[in-house]
């Protein structure tokens, strides 16, 4: 064939085609939780990942406090986070049985990427209130969580008694105002799950004068 009729090969350089503000509107909508148990390799490259802790920048804050962090768990550190989960549950339960230890333990080993968010709380008056501060970390995980969709990801958020540790505090060196606000997960969908049917707009929005 000749160069003009020949197919032409995709070359790492090529543009991908641009995606549609509807597209990226769909995508948003079709944000959910996918457990870290399904969460599996590959979990987002640190190109990506970047792009994704980049997105909590543009997070409202009052003031430009930026008074959240968030803390990698990288591969080399989850024996020390799974013997923290272990701990916690055996300081609630400390008849817990070897199996639930051990269930305890590979909540640390379950995602490709797993970090903690960390909000720091204010001294007192005249400061950005608490609650403005746990909001800016909250549209800041949100950001990062809608960019890993957008990007192919699944993730998750996930809490516990682990949050309240002393063992968690020391492991991530918190400070006397910071408090852990959760796990954020991060990787590939091994396995599809339907979540809970979305709420209406009528459920969360009103009008002033109108009753709910």
């Amino acid at each position: 064939m000749s160069a003009e009729t020949q197919p032409c090969e995709p070359t790492a350089g090529a543009a991908e085609p641009p995606i549609t503000a509807r597209q990226i509107a769909r995508l948003l909508h079709a944000r959910r939780t996918v457990l870290p148990k399904r969460l599996g390799a590959p979990g987002p490259g640190r190109p990506e990942l970047d792009q994704i802790l980049g997105a909590a920048a543009a997070a409202p804050d009052h003031g430009g406090l930026v008074p959240w962090r968030f803390v990698i768990v990288a591969p080399h550190a989850r024996e020390r986070l799974a013997a923290v989960f272990a701990q916690a549950l055996l300081e609630h339960d400390a008849a817990a049985a070897p199996h639930e230890r051990a269930r305890a333990r590979d909540k640390a080993f379950q995602a490709p990427v797993l970090m903690l968010a960390i909000v720091r709380l204010g001294p007192g008056a005249g400061e950005v209130p608490d609650i403005e501060r746990i909001l800016s970390a909250g549209c800041a995980i949100q950001n990062m969580l809608l960019t890993a969709t957008v990007l192919g990801y699944g993730s998750a958020l996930t809490s516990g008694r682990t949050m309240e540790s002393a063992g968690l505090r020391s492991l991530f060196a918190l400070h006397e105002r910071e408090k852990p606000l959760c796990f954020i997960s991060l990787g590939t969908m091994l396995a599809y799950k339907a979540g809970p049917e979305r709420p209406t707009i009528e459920r969360y929005v009103s009008e002033l004068g109108h009753a709910p």
